[in-house]
């Protein structure tokens, strides 16, 4: 038997308040690195490595953490999530050097990948009908309107406080989130799943997603064939001075991944267990939904990396004061997730995703205007809302759509694959932007300082590496220096046609997964999962 109506709804805010936990710490110390460096007497290469592997981590093991939940149930490895994330925040909060930091931040990233894709399958186990896309919904706002309230957050804790307290505020949350799912969710199961565990599955697939996902983030800042930076872990140094790591990670991953889709077939054809089954992309709303949210997923993460950038490096704005801009982004998520579902109910899943991304696109190119040395943050809110509103409004209808004719007790498996699929096309939306700023930045900044002021090119191009590599935030020491403005002026110029670039990049990638959204079938998702594909019999048994 299910839980009851008021228990469900009280399980669900336990479930999105450890999601919102796991999606703000993703970008929470964003803000905070500078504080971090400062305190811990870190290198930036140590620093960098603190971002890092929390995402390679995440990012590696959603898959293998969402077959786990159908095995051993997902409330149980919710909980699990939950108390090592917890256990880990506290080791971050507390660690007295750089060293410890990452390796809790490394902990931070196995509970975050037991946590995501456990919400998303116990929410999909423990709703049907409207309810279910009310909650998925709640979800998706949670998704979009926390990755916003990051660097917002971020930049209080840090400005007001300490930049331990990001880690601290999450053992309360934790707390708080544990003790209501303890009480509330009920444990779900695949009740079919035969026993065993597929161990080479699991090697092949982590790696190779973290190979992916390395060579996606890093590919600009050590270089995507020969090296342009030391790539170090701990004493270990990058042994070769004419390749850089970024392509032999790449060509892992493209050796790995395809290995691990060819051994699960196998497996399955076999009938042995399996960590992933392939056959649930013959589900057309599975398949096309992976392939929109790939695609969408560029663009959104992507813009989210460039804007607090640009409004640190050239508005001259606090940490805070950038987390406020971006506020108006969760604005709308929080308001168009829950709208999303009513809408859905009346003009159908697919339409209210295209209007989702539809909105997303337009507040991207009406940001691009506005984008100007002189510009401020109310200038840019409008849009920044707009766009927040499509995502809530596709992020929630999207996920419901994935999962729609998947079977319930296959859904852990599906919400790692689906979340899977999101945080590479995040990784690779950061790269390809990231890649996009910083080559503008660099080479707009040279030819402005040669063609504009008559600067040397030795010198331009010495200034145009600072300001690249810093990601324009030279800019805030040299404002500070007389005599510099005209230079100051350059560089603001490059960073803003760079911006604006990127803006009608990630915008281009959001049309693109709109076109790939009418792949989708036409299904009404208040009628449920088991209307597609399943008995009617098949709801959620309870196993705790």
């Amino acid at each position: 038997m299910t839980a009851a109506p008021r228990t469900r709804w009280l399980g669900l805010a336990s479930l999105a308040l450890g999601l919102a936990m796991i999606i703000v710490d993703a970008t929470i110390v964003n803000v905070a690195i500078p504080s971090i460096i400062e305190d811990l007497g870190l290198q930036l290469t140590d620093a960098e490595w603190v971002n890092t592997v929390y995402s390679l981590v995440f990012a590696a093991l959603l898959v293998t953490v969402g077959r786990l939940g159908d095995l051993y149930g997902r409330k149980r490895i919710y909980l699990g999530g939950l108390a090592l994330f917890v256990g880990a925040s506290l080791l971050c909060a507390s660690a007295p050097s750089g060293t410890l930091l990452i390796a809790a931040r490394a902990l931070q990233g196995i509970g975050a990948a037991c946590i995501l894709p456990s919400t998303l399958s116990s929410v999909n186990a423990m709703f049907r009908g409207r309810e279910r896309a009310i909650a998925f919904g709640i979800w998706g706002s949670v998704i979009g309107g926390m990755a916003a309230l990051g660097p917002l957050v971020g930049g209080w804790l840090t400005t007001d406080f300490s930049w331990r307290w990001a880690f601290y505020i999450n053992l309360p949350i934790g707390l708080v989130a544990g003790t209501i799912a303890l009480l509330t969710v009920p444990e779900t199961r695949d009740p079919s799943a035969a026993p065993g565990i597929d161990l080479i599955g699991i090697v092949t697939s982590a790696i190779g997603f973290a190979a992916l996902v390395f060579g996606l983030i890093e590919g600009e800042r050590y270089g995507w064939w020969r090296p342009t930076d030391t790539f170090r872990i701990g004493s270990w140094e990058w042994p070769f001075a004419t390749l850089s790591p970024v392509p032999v990670a790449l060509a892992l991953a493209a050796l790995l991944l395809p290995t691990f889709a060819l051994y699960e077939l196998r497996r399955v054809r076999a009938n042995r267990p399996v960590l992933l089954d392939l056959r649930l992309f013959r589900y057309r709303t599975f398949r096309w939904g992976n392939l929109a949210a790939l695609i969408v997923s560029l663009g959104e993460f992507g813009i989210v990396f460039v804007l607090p950038l640009y409004l640190q490096a050239v508005l001259g704005y606090t940490a805070f004061q950038s987390g406020l801009v971006l506020l108006a982004t969760a604005i709308g998520a929080f308001l168009g997730g829950p709208a999303a579902a009513n809408l859905a109910q009346r003009f159908g899943a697919r339409q209210v995703i295209r209007a989702g991304m539809l909105f997303e696109a337009v507040g991207l190119l009406l940001i691009v205007p506005f984008l100007a040395p002189d510009t401020t943050g109310w200038r840019l809110a409008p849009a920044l809302f707009l766009y927040g509103l499509g995502v809530g409004l596709a992020t929630a209808q999207l996920t419901s759509v994935i999962l729609a004719e998947v079977p319930t007790a296959q859904s852990g498996q599906a919400s790692g694959t689906q979340s899977t699929t999101r945080q590479v096309g995040a990784a690779l939306g950061i790269a390809l932007l990231g890649t996009i700023l910083a080559a503008g930045l660099g080479s707009g900044t040279e030819s402005r300082l040669i063609d504009q002021l008559g600067i040397p090119p030795q010198q331009a191009a010495a200034l145009a590496r600072a300001a690249k590599q810093s990601a324009g935030q030279i800019l805030v020491q040299l404002q500070t220096q007389p005599g510099t403005q005209p230079i100051v002026q350059a560089i603001e110029a490059a960073f803003t046609d760079a911006a604006r670039r990127s803006a009608l990049v990630a915008a281009a990638f959001i049309l693109v997964g709109f076109i790939a959204s009418w792949l989708i079938p036409d299904i009404r998702l208040e009628r449920g999962p088991t209307a597609v594909s399943e008995p009617a019999t098949a709801e959620p048994r309870p196993t705790g």
